[in-house]
């Protein structure tokens, strides 16, 4: 079991903190010190979260605040009560995500749903909140990817899937997405001499409700997509302690690489312990990781120019 440093004084915001991955990098930072900020659509299943982490760490400093990645205009109003509060961020886990809508959904902001909540919605959120990392003594931007990215292709002609819509493929791209923003981050961040880690992270094949249901906005069943049933019978799989080892060991590891991609060690990279893990080929591609990014400040209206000066 990975053993998360001291983070004692360490403020850290941790989106979907309610559930899986999120819930469980929320409960190890604090029992190491940190002061964790839960990030979630819904404050109420926050709360109850919440009971559960401090039935397990009482003393755990943990704070709710309402975060909608599928809404921009909720993204604004949380970046800028953030800021009102407090006068840095020491660390920022890009951990919410939804997978394999039953159909094609769109978000508040008229976006494909999992394109907007996994990728549009965090680059915003992440830009928005970039005063408050820079003003940190050793900030840090954690991004959770898929192993499915390495399925992925981001098509630039569709990026809402308009067209054809594939939900699984959809999703894949969403999570290229992802690694893409961590690693133009990184170059940004190298290039503006900001002293900033970004890091991305992915869990193998790690068992939580995002494997056991369907997004579906409240219009659908909660039922468990078919590609999920199938894999789930055919696949090594890991519980949700050992699916969260590499993102903490991203956000927390004094030895975690600026740029870097961690993930298991074990079969296919789904289970095992935390290694540094090859990108794709795609992922790696500077001139469209600078494309995307340049997409997104368009898509969203929130730049890098118009938040850091």
């Amino acid at each position: 079991m990975y053993v998360v440093p001291d983070q004692t004084g360490k403020l850290a915001v941790v989106t979907g903190a309610n559930s899986g991955t999120g819930k469980e990098a929320t409960k190890r930072l604090a029992a190491a010190g940190a002061r964790v900020v839960m990030a979630v659509r819904t404050v109420a299943k926050g709360e109850a979260a919440r009971a559960e982490i401090l039935a397990e760490v009482p003393g755990a400093q943990l704070e709710i605040r309402r975060l909608d990645l599928a809404d921009l205009a909720s993204v604004q109003e949380f970046a800028k009560g953030l800021a009102a509060a407090e006068p840095h961020l020491d660390l920022l886990i890009n951990n919410a995500g939804v997978m394999h809508p039953p159909e094609r959904f769109a978000t508040a902001d008229g976006f494909e749903l999992q394109f907007g909540s996994n990728f549009l919605g965090p680059f915003a959120l992440t830009v928005r909140l970039l005063p408050l990392l820079l003003a940190a003594p050793a900030p840090r931007v954690v991004t959770m990817s898929s192993g499915t990215a390495n399925f992925g292709r981001i098509n630039f002609d569709d990026l809402n899937w308009e067209q054809r819509y594939s939900a699984g493929m959809a999703y894949a791209q969403s999570k290229l997405a992802d690694l893409m923003m961590s690693n133009h981050l990184a170059a940004l961040a190298t290039d503006r001499g900001w002293n900033l880690l970004a890091v991305a992270a992915h869990p193998g094949f790690t068992n939580t409700n995002l494997q056991t249901a369907g997004a579906s906005l409240g219009k659908g069943s909660n039922r468990e997509p078919l590609v999920n049933r199938v894999l789930g019978r055919l696949l090594p799989s890991q519980e949700v302690a050992e699916g969260t080892e590499p993102l903490l060991y991203a956000a927390t590891d004094p030895a975690a690489q600026h740029g870097a991609y961690y993930g298991p060690s074990g079969t296919f990279g789904l289970v095992g312990p935390t290694k540094l893990t090859n990108q794709p080929k795609r992922a790696r591609n500077e001139s469209d990781a600078a494309r995307l990014w340049s997409a997104a400040e368009s898509l969203t209206g929130v730049t890098v120019t118009s938040q850091v000066a």
